[in-house]
């Protein structure tokens, strides 16, 4: 059963059910408890667990609309309204995003950036002028003050009739998708994405458990105590001097590249820019100081006391996740930098007493992914190992693992010169199908095309840089190459030829992320962090065990759902640890 729902002032709201092609199947029904009346036709509160996920099961791969089980909710968008409803206690098992699954048409039709929320797209049906995307960036951390049940959308985001309009959009989109060249493949996109959007929504709500104690003890012992006027704290400050006189002046602000570049000039080094892998190599006493200033800096700035102050409340640390938020489709944050944290802090995760942490991450991901997509059955009989480097070594490259990674990160990633040369040389000879798998990609790339990945996410165009949302402030350090404006064709053809893989990657782990969140559904594990292709669980310690088998299990299941039957499979790395640090 598919339900239309609109939040509207109050707390309240208006739903409507709806057939699997967007037509009406029932009135408009006014509701003066929105929340409430969710949880009525869902069955589903906090206490109950967070519920299935829409991209695990066959009426995922038929794509959002599907009749049977419990109601999909078709809104506008998850971060508009599914926070509004957790804090009302309740969660709800499936949904269709119509802004994120707007932004992959948008894409797929070459219109990558366009406006996507639902006042864009109701425009664009009408022939309406289209309004720019809202601002999205949020000023401080979710939950802090007293946000209403249901924020006012902002009046760039408002359409006369909400509820109209989002069944309008919803029956279009569905048209657009079926028109696709996949539309199988393309329905499952768009059932994975929306899923992503609940996860996130939920682990933002749950929380990484966070010792506040240990925090405030490791920023201590790392950096010293924090000034009492504040100021840098007492380890920096006197980094900082020693930075200075190794430069021989009175006073230096390390922290200022342009005052490094200055001084470095002044001793006869010239240098293109302050960062740790051009320091490195330069032989000056400020160097090593430096290379530790900048670690330390980088760890008071962005998750020192003033991070733990904003994002780390009632024991859980809470980010705000934006799904799709890099152009690949993998994750970002705004801001806590949830990413990006280093071993050093995770320190401070600890599991509640008798709970514990199981992370799990996948193995080799890419790699494996470019084995299952590009056909060829060498490679992926090799992905069916262990060690994926390992097979390849022994079954082409004379028993060197190291050069088989080379040979095979080399052609994913366009390293094609120097020692990797004779490597790829092998790799194309042994393994030809996936060799011009990544070949074909970036030649369409350096001519201009656009490629996409295996369910249909579409790389934005020539000279297109930045964010898929132009509100997200951490783009996660997110590995996908970032094309320049200006760009050649080279750089084009390496962005194109890591996009179809990485993209793929990242709806694998989309997929993972919905069949984990179905798995645990009634029980007590929680479903706490995500990280690129690592998924953290907090479990009662003796239901460990299972979790790590239903992990394994949620992993063949996404490679089957993705990729069908093949040879390949992403074996886990999962480790069972009462601190998030002691899983690396």
């Amino acid at each position: 059963m598919l339900v239309a729902v609109t939040a509207g002032p109050g707390g309240g709201g208006a739903l409507r059910p709806l057939r699997p092609d967007g037509q009406p199947a029932g009135p408009v029904e006014q509701l003066p408890d929105l929340a409430g009346g969710v949880a009525t036709r869902t069955g589903t509160t906090d206490a109950a667990g967070p519920g299935g996920g829409p991209a695990t099961d066959a009426d995922a791969q038929r794509g959002p609309g599907v009749t049977g089980g419990p109601p999909r909710w078709l809104w506008a968008a998850t971060g508009a309204i599914y926070p509004g409803l957790l804090r009302a206690g309740v969660r709800v098992d499936r949904c269709h995003d119509v802004e994120l699954t707007e932004a992959l048409l948008l894409g797929h039709a070459g219109r990558w950036g366009e406006p996507r929320s639902l006042a864009a797209a109701y425009a664009r049906l009408t022939g309406a002028p289209v309004p720019p995307d809202p601002p999205t960036h949020t000023a401080e951390p979710p939950g802090h003050g007293q946000p209403a049940l249901f924020d006012d959308l902002p009046a760039a985001a408002r359409v006369a009739d909400p509820l109209d309009a989002l069944c309008r959009v919803y029956a279009d989109q569905q048209r657009r998708v079926a028109a696709t060249e996949r539309p199988d493949r393309f329905r499952l996109l768009v059932a994975a994405e929306s899923a992503g959007a609940l996860v996130a929504a939920e682990m933002g709500a749950t929380g990484l458990p966070w010792r506040a104690d240990r925090h405030d003890a490791l920023l201590t012992e790392l950096l010293g105590p924090p000034s009492p006027v504040g100021g840098q704290p007492r380890r920096l400050a006197e980094l900082s001097a020693r930075i200075a006189a190794a430069f021989g002046v009175r006073q230096l602000h390390a922290d200022s590249p342009a005052e490094v570049l200055r001084a470095f000039a002044r001793a006869g080094i010239s240098l293109p820019n302050t960062r740790a892998w051009v320091l490195r190599g330069v032989d000056h006493p400020a160097v090593p100081l430096l290379i530790q200033y900048k670690e330390l800096h980088r760890i008071w700035t962005a998750h020192g006391w003033a991070w733990r102050d904003a994002w780390v409340r009632d024991g859980r640390f809470r980010p705000e996740y934006v799904p799709g938020g890099v152009v690949s489709g993998r994750w970002a944050t705004r801001g806590g930098g949830a990413l990006q944290i280093p071993k050093v802090v995770r320190r401070a995760a600890v599991a509640d007493p008798g709970w514990t942490f199981v992370v799990a991450d996948a193995a080799q991901l890419e790699p494996r992914v470019l084995a299952a997509m590009s056909g060829d059955r060498r490679l992926a009989t090799a992905a069916a190992a262990g060690d994926l480097y390992a097979a390849l070594a022994h079954d082409a490259f004379g028993g060197d693992r190291d050069k088989a990674k080379v040979a095979l990160l080399g052609a994913m990633y366009g390293q094609t010169g120097g020692a990797a040369v004779p490597a790829l040389a092998v790799l194309r000879r042994n393994y030809p199908v996936a060799f011009e798998y990544v070949e074909a990609a970036a030649r369409t790339g350096e001519s201009g095309g656009l490629v996409r990945s295996w369910l249909g996410r579409t790389c934005p165009a020539a000279g297109t840089v930045g964010l898929a949302d132009p509100g997200v402030g951490e783009p996660a350090g997110d590995p996908t190459p970032v094309e320049p404006p200006g760009a050649g064709a080279r750089a084009r053809g390496r962005f194109t030829r890591n996009f179809v893989i990485q993209a793929t990657a990242a709806e694998w782990a989309l997929i993972l992320l919905a069949t984990v969140r179905q798995a645990l559904a009634g029980t007590a594990a929680e479903l706490v962090f995500f990280q690129h292709d690592e998924v953290v669980v907090h479990c009662p310690a003796a239901q460990a065990d299972d979790v790590v088998a239903t992990l394994e299990q949620c992993a063949r299941r996404a490679t089957a759902m993705l990729f069908g039957d093949t040879p390949v499979r992403v074996p886990l790395d999962v480790a069972v640890v009462d601190c998030y640090a002691d899983a690396a």
